[in-house]
């Protein structure tokens, strides 16, 4: 019987681990793509800074 209660519907406990999962990747790609946007705008400002000619590391005086 119990095989076929987990066949028809999930348990309380698994409904909500699925809920955490579902939170959890959803948090994870927000993530990864603000951090891909940024590298992508920090890449562009490097190589616009590159081809100006500028000095990738200028010394203090």
């Amino acid at each position: 019987m119990t095989a076929q209660k987990s066949l028809q519907e999930p348990s309380k406990r698994e409904s909500i681990a699925e809920r955490t999962s579902a939170a959890a990747t959803e948090i994870i790609d927000k993530e990864t793509s603000k951090r891909q946007e940024k590298t992508a705008r920090l890449r562009e400002a490097r190589l616009k800074h590159e081809q100006a000619g500028n000095p990738q590391n200028p010394t203090v005086a």
